[in-house]
């Protein structure tokens, strides 16, 4: 059902990203497959809205219920994942989130969530600290402290 198409060792996705922010931290996560850290979303499902798909993938990673206030960025990646080393074309949405209405900030600063099969890890990273972090897109290293008010649509190419 995932918006995904797969030839050879290229693949193409449709994700949806969230911005949770608080106190000058970024939530963000791992697994144990992923060496680095990269934004609570996932995939979106075929004929699913955008912003329905960040609303279900944070209710099924972090078990919140949350208000979107605005679509942050549209982020266009070309990159080879280090675990697959699959070659992405990956078109993503950026959504700032509203979790104030949420328990997240009394999880504290590091805690575990179970998905199916996998364990996720969440951290809230400083925005100073970003740009040491290992994480992905690394965009969010500097635009974190200058958030848009109006949709921007970046490209990052890490196939050059």
């Amino acid at each position: 059902m995932d918006v995904v198409l797969k030839r050879g060792n290229g693949r193409f996705n449709f994700r949806v990203c969230a911005i949770i922010t608080n106190s000058g931290k970024l939530l963000a996560m791992r697994d144990e497959n992923a060496p680095y850290y990269y934004l609570p979303g996932g995939r979106v499902h075929l004929h699913e809205t955008a912003e329905a798909a960040v609303l279900r993938e944070l209710n099924e990673e972090l078990g919140i219920s949350v208000e979107i206030v605005r679509l942050l960025w549209i982020n266009q990646a070309f990159f080879v994942e280090e675990v697959s080393n699959d070659r992405f074309h990956e078109i993503c949405f950026y959504y700032l989130i509203d979790a104030s209405n949420t328990d997240l900030i009394n999880r504290g600063d590091n805690f575990s969530r179970t998905e199916g099969k996998h364990t996720l890890r969440f951290e809230w990273l400083s925005f100073e600290d970003l740009e040491t972090k290992y994480i992905y897109p690394e965009f969010i290293k500097k635009e974190i402290f200058n958030l848009p008010e109006r949709i921007v649509v970046n490209v990052e190419d890490r196939l050059k």
